[in-house]
């Protein structure tokens, strides 16, 4: 895809005013320079150009608020005073993969003040002897050179200026949120699933407790029962049961075996 064609599906019917991030990687520069990118990206912070076949930066507008500038895996030897002129305010310039054989080729670098991130990887450069102290010496300004510092202290994974505006700290803010919400909802979760225990608890207690009233309805029913049929006995024979129950025997019974 053409560089063009590219920015203008980047754009997203936005206002190029309203861009601070831009991403063109990968697209086909006009014969190694730099297309459709104007001054009209006022407020561009952050500007990846890896793997467009790029051979000069010249073309490159002005943006004063561009504080990084991804151009690794191009074709660049030189030119590079134009970023002094038209990015006054870069922190981070990753260079990699490019062809820069020379430290005096880097020497334009000196007028970007605020440069303290700078990527040579893959380039010839790196194979002079002395190539670290050397550039150190060229750029004081200079704080991390292909990932370490002067001491040999790795850089930090990431840089909340160089990402623009922190957004990776808003990301784990919303993200902290998030994770508490979902906390907020197990737990209400939870409690739901204890009340329904509880009910259902409740509701063993008084099937059980209804239960042992409908027995004790049966029992005194059947006890009545047996009274009701006592009742219509005769008188001769509700005594001779009664006696029975105590174990004693009828007294006219036994007249009649004294009798026999």
């Amino acid at each position: 895809m053409e560089m063009e064609k590219r920015l203008t599906l980047e754009l997203r019917n936005k206002k190029p005013a309203e861009v601070k991030e831009l991403v063109l990687d990968n697209c086909r520069s006009d014969d190694g320079k730099i297309v459709g990118l104007s001054s009209d990206f006022e407020n561009l912070e952050f500007l990846s150009m890896i793997n467009v076949n790029l051979l000069s930066v010249s073309n490159l507008p002005k943006l004063h608020k561009l504080r990084k500038l991804e151009l690794s895996d191009n074709r660049i030897s030189g030119g590079l005073e134009v970023l002094a002129e038209r990015t006054p305010n870069l922190t981070h310039l990753n260079l990699s993969g490019n062809k820069i054989k020379d430290i005096n080729t880097l020497e334009p670098l000196k007028k970007l003040p605020n440069l303290h991130s700078l990527d040579l990887f893959n380039c010839e450069v790196t194979m002079l002897i002395n190539y670290r102290e050397s550039m150190f010496a060229l750029l004081p300004q200079l704080t991390y050179l292909d990932g370490f510092d002067a001491d040999d202290q790795e850089a930090p994974d990431s840089d909340p200026e160089a990402d623009g505006d922190g957004l990776d700290d808003e990301y784990d803010e919303n993200g902290e949120e998030g994770e508490e919400e979902d906390d907020d909802e197990e737990d209400e979760l939870d409690e739901e699933v204890i009340d329904d225990e509880e009910e259902d608890e409740d509701d063993l207690e008084g099937e059980e407790e209804e239960d042992g009233v409908d027995d004790e309805e049966e029992e005194d029913e059947e006890d009545e029962d047996d009274d009701e049929g006592e009742e219509d006995l005769p008188q001769g024979e509700k005594r001779k049961r009664d006696l029975e129950d105590e174990g004693e025997e009828d007294p006219e019974d036994e007249e009649d075996e004294e009798d026999d």
